[in-house]
């Protein structure tokens, strides 16, 4: 069978990649820009400052990746493009350049969804193994996605409210932790002790999340003490703040496991790269022996090799879509 190289496109907030990869499963070559040190400054992600740093890199990302892989346009056999959800205005760059490359090299156009896409990571670690339970944990999404073949997703349940990759982010700053906060606050929390009493959240039987309460509660705890004035041991209260968070991830986890039979686990998101969650997902897989995947700390976040991965398999479930696709912010 011939083989197949997809070029992946992926600009959902303030990255802009390009990947090309090779039957969905090898990486040729990837390039990616960050904007992290442009919006250290605003504490977060501008969205209008992310789009036209998108508009001045996505030809000169385009042009590095063929370069590094010593490939050209005629090349490639089809391109994958995230077309959400996102920021719009940086959606809407990623998709213009993907349908037009895809207009005049006449090649198809595949539309990944951005989730699709961090869950397909995992297949540039080891083929897909069905049915999995695919834990999808990022700064936008908290959701538990069966998945029984290749591009078929059910999802079980997922945040009522902030996303786990959100709720880092904000207590972070509560904390007086730099942009990005999740990886700072995952670091700080190594030196401290789960001293402080935080409530858990949606403790129920569903498959559901919700974190506005925990990070609500971090926030009066710290105004509080402050009003009284003590000090707060912040290593205690990072350490305090995620073994609840992770322990709701991994509670939910395990129901769905147990009740769905599956024996093959994947995590997927930006916050795959906590060390608690890997540490925590990792004993409740040999707990329940099941196989765990974890995707490597340069797939998870935003790139275009895992779109590209997701698109080849897109492709083989025939989702090709025409020039008028558009972007969606949500959903």
């Amino acid at each position: 069978m011939k083989d197949m190289y997809i070029l992946g496109i992926e600009s959902s907030c303030d990255e802009t990649s390009f990947s090309i990869v090779k039957n969905g499963r090898e990486e040729i070559a990837t390039i990616v820009s960050s904007q992290i040190d442009i919006h250290k400054d605003f504490g977060g992600v501008v969205p209008e400052i992310a789009s036209r740093n998108h508009v001045k890199n996505v030809t000169m990302v385009l042009d590095e990746c063929l370069e590094k892989a010593k490939m050209k346009m005629e090349d490639i056999d089809a391109i994958a493009v995230t077309y959400g959800p996102g920021l719009i205005g940086s959606l809407l760059i990623g998709l213009e350049a993907a349908k037009t490359l895809a207009w005049i090299y006449n090649k198809p156009l595949i539309p990944v969804h951005h989730i699709a896409g961090h869950i397909y990571a995992n297949s540039l670690v080891k083929e897909l193994e069905f049915p999995l339970l695919a834990i999808v944990v990022s700064g936008g999404h908290t959701e538990l996605v069966l998945m029984k073949e290749h591009y078929k997703f059910k999802k079980l349940g997922g945040t009522l409210d902030d996303a786990i990759g959100e709720c880092f982010d904000k207590v972070a700053r509560v904390l007086g932790l730099e942009y990005p906060g999740g990886p700072k606050l995952d670091k700080l929390a190594k030196e401290g002790k789960p001293t402080y009493k935080l409530p858990i959240p949606l403790k129920d039987d569903s498959y559901n999340f919700s974190f506005s309460g925990l990070k609500s509660a971090v926030i009066n705890l710290v105004h509080n003490e402050e009003q009284r004035g003590r000090k707060i041991n912040k290593a205690d209260l990072a350490a305090s703040f995620e073994k609840v968070a992770v322990d709701s991830i991994v509670r939910k986890a395990k129901k769905a496991i147990k009740e769905e039979g599956v024996k093959h686990v994947i995590v997927a998101g930006g916050v795959a790269a906590n060390s608690m969650l890997r540490e925590k997902v990792k004993e409740m897989g040999e707990e329940l022996n099941v196989e765990v995947i974890f995707p490597p700390m340069k797939y998870c976040t935003d790139n275009g090799a895992m779109i590209a991965a997701a698109g080849y398999y897109a492709y083989k479930d025939r989702r090709i879509s025409d020039l008028y696709l558009n972007s969606k912010s949500n959903g």
